[in-house]
């Protein structure tokens, strides 16, 4: 994997699993994936072994795999076991959800049945607001509030729709199911969108394919146990 020579600076943010840093490169950010594992809004905590190198290591291979399917990502290189070179981008505070099977608050909301799979792809959209435990919203509201423009919301669903078809893919192959996941986007320099922040066990939901059980951060917020095991399985299967 290609490096980039580049000198950590000053912190510029701190998130509840992630650390992003300047750099002596004014286009280039550091980002440092930790072990803190949070769930229900920061209300849960805990501690993760080697869940910051697994999602770092994990993210790093997926961006580079959707950049060969020409989704854009603001993923550079790796820097460390833990942390990734990227693009600094201005992100748009709304976190794009596609759901491939019902679960979560899908369930919740509608009263669908577990585990069901869905004929039709759902996607969502979240207002990125801790302090409002992160709203469901509709296409209007990201218009209306000036989240993102008419287009960089076809282009947000264009290529959530993308990373859906080839992740789902690439996860059969490797016996999990990819049941949903979360993004994020934001604009580079040039203005154009890419893909940002991170695609993990943290971020997807993954069960396996011939026992169902499930390997994401849904152990850790469920209680069922054995999350590092969960994680590590992830990492296993991806590199195959």
């Amino acid at each position: 994997m290609k490096e980039t020579k580049i000198k950590k600076k000053q912190k510029l943010y701190e998130g509840k699993a992630k650390i992003v840093f300047e750099t002596d490169n004014e286009d280039l950010y550091l980002q440092e994936f930790k072990d803190d594992a949070t769930a229900f809004n920061g209300k849960k905590k805990a501690k993760i072994k080697s869940k910051g190198a697994i999602n770092n290591q994990v993210s790093a291979h997926l961006f580079s795999y959707l950049e060969s399917y020409h989704v854009p990502t603001h993923f550079v290189s790796q820097f460390s076991d833990t942390s990734m070179v990227i693009k600094k981008l201005e992100m748009i505070p709304v976190e794009v959800v596609m759901r491939n099977i019902a679960t979560g608050s899908l369930v919740k909301r509608y009263g669908v049945e577990e585990g069901m799979e869905l004929e039709h792809p759902i996607m969502e959209f979240y207002l990125k607001d801790d302090d409002k435990n992160d709203p469901l919203i509709n296409e209007d509201h990201v218009l209306s509030f000036g989240h993102a423009t008419e287009e960089e919301v076809e282009v947000m669903k264009r290529y959530t729709q993308k990373i859906n078809a080839v992740l789902k893919s690439f996860f059969y192959r490797r016996q999990l199911m990819l049941v949903d996941f979360k993004v994020e986007f934001g604009r580079a320099k040039s203005g154009k969108l890419k893909l940002g922040d991170e695609i993990s066990p943290d971020t997807c939901r993954f069960w396996d394919i011939e026992s169902g059980d499930k390997l994401d951060k849904d152990r850790f917020r469920q209680d069922l146990g054995k999350v590092e095991e969960a994680y590590q399985e992830v990492l296993t299967r991806v590199f195959k």
